[in-house]
């Protein structure tokens, strides 16, 4: 997901596997550099289908969708379940543009596993939902932070999952409190392309790194997958985050594809307003043309 514009093409064209999971609108080779999507969790529809009306409603690309929560047993994997989503998706115009297990902050990929199956059908759910990437969180009880035998049994899992994700060209995205160094640490470990940093620009912002020169660090590495475009307590471009230099980093390492909203409220805000004023400010910085 992090390529030259020219392979990001290539890299959609074989989504054509599930054509029905792509917004219509961008069905074409013109498609947009970006799309703008927000993650169904921060729109209050958590692994809800409804999450894709909604998402048409503000006006966004598409929906980051979780594989599901530990109450329904991930029910993405189901294929009727999938089905609902490319009906959906069809009829709106609205793509699923990459998912994600959440659930793993409570339920730890670290340790518990429960976890070990859901990572594993993630990958052939992403690749029947036509996206190429799975984000993983630790955070929570899942924190790799200061535990070195976590860290440790989520290589292990990583490892013995990768080669999965590689055959069928799916990345795991790993997001966490975690420098840009220490995720590479995991990453070098684990030893696979497959695995790759879901960056998060708030919650870096948030623990004090230089998140534009992590960025272009881990760009350039191409070891950035897909990004989450938040602020906490702000809509985007009222908080900490000074998103004019996030684009110059993004240009910067060539990054074509999704960018999720995620948080982005301020205090009493609404959900649908908050989203439609988030999805015009990233519409209008994103898509302008490029600087000189």
């Amino acid at each position: 997901m992090n390529t030259s514009r020219r392979q990001f093409l290539a890299a959609t064209s074989l989504a054509a596997l599930a054509p029905l999971s792509l917004p219509r609108a961008h069905a074409a080779a013109d498609r947009p550099r970006f799309t703008i999507g927000a993650c169904d969790w921060s729109i209050g529809r958590t692994a809800e289908v409804s999450a894709l009306e909604l998402a048409k409603e503000i006006g966004l690309d598409g929906v980051q969708v979780s594989l599901g929560t530990a109450a329904n047993d991930m029910h993405l994997r189901k294929p009727e379940v999938q089905q609902r989503y490319r009906d959906a998706a069809q009829r709106l115009g609205v793509g699923v543009l990459s998912l994600a297990i959440g659930e793993l902050n409570n339920i730890p990929y670290k340790s518990d596993p429960r976890t070990i199956p859901w990572v594993h059908d993630s990958i052939e759910v992403c690749r029947a939902m036509g996206c190429r990437v799975v984000l993983l969180a630790f955070f929570h009880l899942n924190d790799l932070r200061e535990d070195a035998a976590g860290t440790d049994e989520t290589v292990r899992r990583l490892k013995e999952v990768a080669p999965l994700a590689e055959k069928a060209g799916v990345t795991l995205g790993i997001e966490s409190w975690l420098s840009a160094e220490d995720h590479m640490r995991i990453i070098d470990r684990v030893g696979s392309k497959a695995v790759k940093v879901y960056y998060d620009v708030a919650n870096s912002t948030e623990r004090g790194y230089d998140i534009f020169r992590e960025m272009r660090w881990l760009g350039k590495q191409g070891q950035i997958c897909e990004f989450h475009m938040k602020e906490n307590g702000a809509l985007l471009g009222h908080g900490k985050v000074d998103f004019a230099k996030v684009r110059e980093a993004l240009e910067d390492i060539g990054y074509s594809g999704p960018m999720q909203i995620e948080g982005a409220i301020p205090p009493g805000g609404q959900v649908t307003p908050s989203y439609q004023a988030n999805q015009k400010f990233l519409h209008q910085l994103f898509r302008a043309p490029a600087r000189a």
